[in-house]
């Protein structure tokens, strides 16, 4: 088994588009509070937990303290468990990606060491690591000298297709047909392709301005995620 001490890093930015919810009659932003079934009530954030929600349906409370004593050893430690052809590695259990770096005093050589091999035998690296208090399966590859972890969902979170494939038969000619036409298209480049949508929506946007109502004032910043 392999550990390598890593800090991880964001490797990807989206850019979704952001449509907000709001009152049809005034265009007044609608906002959603945070309300207790229990007592019947709004309450602040500074009264907000986290709990695990049971079989029977009881929820247990967990305080942070809670969360930090749960037996997580990958944690700020990447646990290599095996190395694979990475071609194994059904992309459907891809999740989000990160850039890692070696992380304290002689992790430098062991990181580099692990990133050519990998790069030289066109091998991946399975392993679990700990992200925001939970344990997830992790692919290991090297990208221009980087390491890169990409989170993969558990066997358990891959839902089963069932009787979705068509069962209509094709003949040889037909798939002749088909590959010759694959074969004829073009390539792409990534960076030429735009969010049509996205630009679209902009447009839209500017060229059809509305006055804001006087209660769209900007609203408090939201206190820390739950």
């Amino acid at each position: 088994m392999v550990a390598l001490p890593v800090q991880l890093f964001a490797a990807t930015g989206e850019h979704p588009v952001r449509l907000h919810e709001i009152h049809i009659a005034d265009s007044g932003r609608v906002e959603h509070r945070r309300f207790c079934r229990v007592e019947g009530r709004e309450i602040p954030y500074e009264e907000v937990g986290r709990g695990f929600a049971m079989p029977d349906g009881n929820v247990v409370p967990l305080t942070d303290e809670d969360l930090a004593r749960l037996p997580l050893p990958t944690k700020r430690v990447i646990e290599v468990v095996g190395f694979v052809p990475g071609q194994d590695i059904d992309p459907i259990s891809y999740d989000k990606p990160y850039f890692a770096g070696p992380n304290g005093p002689g992790a430098d050589r062991p990181y580099v060491l692990l990133v050519e091999a990998l790069a030289r035998t066109g091998y991946v690296g399975v392993s679990k690591i700990a992200i925001r208090s939970r344990e997830r399966l992790a692919l290991l590859r090297p990208r221009h000298g980087v390491l890169v972890v990409q989170t993969l969902l558990w066997a358990d979170e891959l839902r089963d297709p069932g009787d979705l494939a068509p069962s209509s038969p094709v003949t040889d000619r037909e798939l002749e047909l088909a590959e010759t036409l694959i074969g004829s298209l073009p390539g792409i480049e990534e960076s030429e392709l735009q969010d049509g949508y996205g630009h679209a929506l902009e447009q839209t946007d500017s060229a059809d301005p509305r006055p804001a109502s006087s209660s769209n004032s900007p609203p408090p910043p939201p206190g820390p995620p739950a």
